[in-house]
């Protein structure tokens, strides 16, 4: 109050700093800065609310493995945007990203159908969490996990979100699935389901989604379904680990008896093999005997030949020899020798006629050569 006075009764007027004036180059210089501020701001809540609410936002990024797909008033547009900063009208238009690569849905129950906040498909994963089904005969088992991989063709997004909707797959692989599982236990024993068909369950599941899919909703395709062991009641289950423990019992029994068979195959093989050797050899040495034998013979057949040869030219020799002595006066001489040789005398009359017939007889023998010369 005194200063205000004062100043009324001075007559001079306030500064610029008491009265809160700029000068006129700082004032435009702050208004700028304070405008920038502001629109950062702005820009950053709206990029901020992108998270939550997209209607708001104006400025959107489709992710890597996506497509736009936009809503101009709760109508599907059939504007499909590739991944990349996009822009749309805000509050009018709200976009959401759907993958078009493969995904592996894992159900589960419920299906959090009650968020209702914008996301992207791939960040909502499902996971089936004790589903139960009664087998054929009566028991109760509850499949803990099923997973499905699959992919929405890109060109048939548009058709199948506008029959289906952003949770197309709600309706066609978790419902589906929990519906196919119970069919196979409903027509299946608890022994089928839980040991001797749980490989073909996978094949199975994956057959029955393809077909309604590709009747109804032409642009899924399920890649694969992988079911995981069903669980069991506790006394079953002991009964089965019972049965399984007997089972490898008997296979080891089994295992057992097929290697004493397949030793005892090898020993008979080895006694076999040693026998045909044996026999081979001894085979062997008897062709080879025969061979030496029959040499042998064919050499005493030649040795006889040449004796008998030699024999016989020894023969024809000395009968050719004593077919030149044999003339009528060597054979009287010989019969003169014979007489004095022998000690024996002889007295009487036919002496005489005895010595006659001798001569008589070589003069016969000398005619006969004579005429065999002739």
């Amino acid at each position: 109050m005194e200063r205000s006075r004062s100043n009324l009764t001075t007559g001079s007027s306030p500064s610029p700093a008491a009265t809160g004036q700029h000068p006129a180059g700082g004032g435009a210089h702050s208004f700028l800065l304070e405008s920038f501020v502001a629109l950062a701001i702005i820009f950053f809540s709206i990029m901020a609310l992108s998270s939550t609410h997209n209607s708001l936002t104006i400025v959107h990024q489709v992710p890597e493995g996506h497509v736009g797909v936009y809503w101009r008033g709760g109508a599907l547009l059939q504007t499909i945007t590739n991944p990349g900063f996009h822009v749309k009208l805000p509050l009018i238009t709200s976009f959401e990203p759907i993958q078009v690569t493969l995904q592996t849905d894992m159900a589960s129950f419920p299906y959090l159908q009650f968020m209702n906040i914008a996301r992207p498909i791939t960040s909502l994963r499902h996971t089936v969490r004790d589903i139960p089904c009664g087998t054929k005969g009566g028991v109760m088992i509850n499949f803990t996990r099923i997973e499905v991989v699959n992919r929405l063709r890109k060109e048939y997004v548009y058709d199948t979100l506008l029959q289906y909707g952003v949770h197309y797959d709600n309706t066609w692989i978790y419902d589906k699935i929990h519906h196919e599982i119970n069919q196979f236990c409903s027509s299946h024993s608890l022994q089928q389901v839980y040991i001797d068909m749980f490989d073909q369950i996978d094949e199975r599941m994956k057959e029955a989604l393809q077909v309604d899919c590709t009747r109804y909703a032409p642009g899924i395709e399920i890649i694969s379904v992988r079911v995981t062991k069903p669980t069991i009641p506790n006394t079953v289950k002991r009964n089965f680990e019972a049965m399984e423990e007997e089972r490898t019992k008997v296979l080891i029994a089994i295992e057992k008896q097929k290697v004493a068979e397949k030793e005892a195959e090898t020993q008979m093989k080895m006694a076999i093999s040693e026998a045909e050797k044996k026999a081979s050899v001894s085979r062997i040495m008897m062709e080879q005997m025969l061979m030496e034998k029959e040499s042998a013979q064919q050499q005493a057949e030649i040795d006889n030949q040449m004796y008998l040869a030699r024999e016989k030219s020894l023969v024809m020799k000395e009968a050719e020899a004593n077919k030149l002595k044999l003339t009528p006066e060597f054979l009287e001489l010989r019969f003169i020798e014979s007489i004095a040789n022998n000690s024996k005398i002889f007295f009487g009359d036919k002496i005489p006629g005895m010595i006659f017939d001798q001569r008589l007889l070589g003069n016969f023998l000398q005619e006969f050569s004579r005429s065999e010369n002739a």
